[in-house]
This record gives C-alpha cells, structure tokens and sequence, in this order.
C-alpha cells in the first residue's frame, strides 16, 4: 500500500487535474461545445483513473488491517457515499455544492502554504534582524565597558589634579592682583606719557614760533648792516614788523583740530556722563536732554562774554607798552593764547547755573539742583573759550524748539519721528565758523513740535531759591583774571 501511496503522490494527479480544471475554466467562453464536452470527458477519465488508484488504496489498506479492522468506517461513510452515487434520492449536499467544497478547500490549502512560506521568510528576516541587533548590543557592551573604564581613568584623574587646584587658585588670584597692579602702574606711566606729549606738542609750537621770530631779527639784523638808500623815516614804517607771525597765529591750526576733537569728545564722553548722573534723580528723558543741551549752550554765551572782558582788560593793559612788530590785536590774542589758566572758569560756572536756574524750559524739576553739573559746564566753559581765540573762532549754530528741521545742520536722534518736519528739541548743538557747519548736532523730530514748544515756554517758571548754586559765588575763590604787570 505505502508503494502505491507513494506513486500516486509522486505523479502528481491531483495537481494536473486542478491545473486542467483552470485552463478550462479560462478558455470557457472561446472554445466551442464540443471541445468543452471533450474536456469534460478527459477530466471524468482522469477522475476515474484516481478513484480507482484510491480503491486499490483503499483494498490494500482494508487487507493489511485484517478482517474486522475498517468495517465501521466503511459502513459510515463508504457504503452511504456508494449509494447516494447510484441511486436517484436528491440530497441535501448539491454536486455543485460538493464541487464549491472541494474549491474552498483547495483555496484554503493554497492560502496555508502562502501563509507558510510568508512565515518562514519573516522569521528568517526577524532571526536576521535577532543576530544583528546582537552583534550591535555587543559592540554597545564593549564601548560601555571602554566608557566605564576612561570615567574610571577621568575620575582618578580629577581626584589627583583636585588635590593641586586650590593651590592653582590662590597662584592664579596673586597673578591677577599683580596683573592689576601692573595695570594700574602702565595706565598712570600712560597718563604721564600723555602730559609728555602735550608739552612736547607746546614746546614744538614754541620752538616753530621762536625759530620764526629768530629768522625775523635775523633778516632784520641782514638789513640793518647793509646800506639802504631810503631815509629813516621811510625804515621805520616798513610793513616787515607787520609780516612777523605771531604764536597763536602759528598753532591755529592745530588748536582748531584739538578744540573740534575735544568738542567731539564732550558729545560722545561727557555729556552722556551727565545724562547718566541726571537720570538718577529725572526720569523723564526728554529733560535731562533739554538741560544738558541748555548747560552747553549756556556755557558758550558765558565763555563768550568772558573772553571779551578778558580781552578788553589784556588790550587796556598791553597798549601802553606795546612796541612790538605785531599788531596790538595780535599781540593780545597772543597773550590770551598763552596764559589761557588765567581763565576764571569759576565765574562763568557760577553764571551759567544762575541762567539755568530762571530757564522756563528746564526749572520744572525741583528734585535735582543743577550743581551737580558743575564738572560739565567746567569743561564746556574751557572748550568754548579757547574756541574765541581762533581765526576765524568757532561758534554755535542758532537754535530753537519748533524750528524747520535741517539735514545739513542736525542729525535726527534714534527716538524721532523720521517724517516729521519740526524740530521738537535738541540734544546736542551744531558747531560752526563762517556760518558753515563743520559739526553736526542732534535734534529730536516730533510731530506737533511747534504747539509743544509754545506749550512749555508758557509754562510757569519755578524758582531756586534753596538752590546750592547761589551759594558758590561768596565760596568762590577770588577771580585771577586780573592781570599782573609781571606775566605781561
């Protein structure tokens, strides 16, 4: 029987019956009837010849089991097969129904060994996936084991250098002080080389004037040797006495880039310095600016007429004795140029708090007292002092709140309304000579810029009286703008 099995396995029946049942199944509907019938009778043959195949099996298996093995399934299911093959009682199960059965079942068989094989390849793909993500875990346990040891080796490390970091620290701390130290000690060498060099710049225009003053006597001295035809009289009024270039007239040039460079400077350094300080007690910006601009502008008008008073007392004094080969103007100027500490800064200090004081745009806030501008205005003074010794001397550009604004004369501050035509305030003032502008200043562009002006120059005036400043002109030390006989 088992020989028998095997050969009905190996010829493969079943499957070329399955496969002709599909061809016929496709070619239904082009082939004719006749060879459908044919193909109906080669399938029946093919059937037949594996029922009789089964029924040998079937005898075999029945003769190996003995005489009573297999009977009761025989009479369960063979012999009620047979009979509802070879007789005419309709059953329950159609052939039709039998024939779906049978497909469903071959379908069903089919899906398993798809479903098989797909399992098999997706457990040789996880078994895959299994070995690599091992081989990673291990090359993972390796690098962790290498981590651990190097943190080991770190730890180790840090514990021998932690022993030597106090010491490091307080060496480090020593280090910095004489660092400081050093610091301190090149900045003060600094600030001497820089006095240095402003006497060498002074000793330099000292030099330039004495060389050209010695030139002068010494063609002077050449003419005096030589014979001239002309009188006396006509010698004495040689316009070469006249020619004679005086100190100031030599070092104009530099004192006019110094006074812009300081002037630049008291914008960019001091007046922020001041803002700064005055914000401590104001906190409305657009007053400390209007008072630092007022200070300034102030500090020139009295600087001005400081250094017109000083002029008319050094000419009062010089015209008595004046023989020299400059004009008397020059040699004033000359002599304001030198003894420029005779300055009494301190008055026009004091004048420029007492003006800023009555100031109806800026006497609003009683919490500040405007000696604390002091420093400020000092310099502002100096500046715009020296300033009046130039040929031509430096001024300040003409302004007012509410005034067109102009772009060759201010630049607009980063707070302004950049399509607004007025000038609302001004922050800092433009510097000029020959009604040129050779410094911008800084302006504020408001909309409505005139009513506001107009609106606070209408405000009330606050007085001062408890001010601090009226008191520095009985403390102040006497002026030494009076002229000795001595220095002139």
């Amino acid at each position: 029987m088992a020989d028998t099995l095997r050969r009905l396995v190996n010829t493969s029946s079943f499957s070329i019956l399955q496969d002709k049942l599909e061809s016929w199944y496709k070619d239904y509907h082009v082939i004719s009837c006749d060879q459908s019938l044919g193909r109906c009778c080669e399938l029946l043959e093919l059937s037949s010849q594996l029922q009789g195949q089964l029924f040998s099996i079937l005898h075999l298996t029945a003769r190996e089991g003995g005489h009573y093995a297999g009977v009761e399934t025989l009479k369960s299911r063979l012999l009620p097969w047979l009979g509802t093959c070879f007789t005419m009682v309709t059953s329950n199960v159609t052939p039709d129904t039998s024939l779906n059965l049978i497909q469903e079942g071959m379908e069903k068989d089919k899906r398993i060994r798809e479903l098989s094989l797909s399992h098999d390849c997706d457990m040789q793909k996880i078994e895959t996936q299994l070995s690599s993500t091992r081989q990673q875990l291990d090359s993972v346990k390796l690098e962790l084991a290498d981590a651990q040891l190097e943190l080991d080796d770190t730890k180790n490390k840090s514990a021998t250098t932690l022993l030597a970091t106090e010491d490091e620290i307080l060496q480090l701390r020593a280090e910095l002080q004489a660092s400081l130290d050093q610091a301190g000690l090149y900045k003060r060498r600094l600030e001497l080389l820089e006095d240095y060099e402003r006497q060498v710049r002074v000793l330099r225009d000292e030099v330039s004037y004495l060389s050209a003053e010695k030139a002068l006597l010494q063609d002077r001295l050449v003419r005096s040797r030589s014979p001239s035809p002309l009188p006396r009289r006509s010698r004495s009024c040689s316009p070469l006495r006249a020619d004679s270039p005086t100190r100031a007239q030599l070092t104009s040039s530099s004192r006019h880039a110094r006074l812009v460079s300081r002037f630049s400077d008291l914008y960019a350094l001091e007046r922020l310095e001041a803002e700064a300080l005055l914000r401590r007690y104001i906190a409305d910006t657009e007053t400390v600016q209007r008072i630092i601009f007022i200070a300034t502008v102030e500090s020139f008008q009295a600087a001005k007429l400081a250094y017109r008073q000083f002029k008319l007392r050094v000419r009062k004094t010089l015209s008595p004795s004046h023989l020299g080969p400059e004009t008397l103007e020059d040699a004033v100027v000359d002599y304001i140029v030198r003894n420029l500490d005779l300055y009494d800064v301190q008055a026009s200090v004091t004048e420029v708090l007492s003006s800023m004081s009555v100031n109806p745009r800026i006497s609003f806030p009683p919490e500040v007292d405007f000696v604390l501008l002091s420093g400020f205005i000092r310099e502002a003074c100096q500046v715009a002092f020296s300033m009046q010794t130039l040929d031509p001397p430096l001024e300040l550009a003409f302004s007012t709140d509410g005034e067109l604004y102009n772009d060759t004369k201010y630049r607009r501050s980063y707070d302004s309304e950049f399509t607004a035509p007025m000038v609302a305030y001004h922050v800092w003032p433009a510097l000029m000579e020959d009604d040129s502008i050779i410094m911008k200043g800084e302006a504020v562009t408001r909309r409505g810029a005139l009513w506001r002006s107009r609106s606070r120059s209408a405000s009330p005036v606050r007085s001062r009286s408890g001010s601090p400043v009226r008191n520095l002109s009985s403390s102040r030390s006497p002026s030494p703008g009076r002229l000795s006989t001595s220095r002139l």
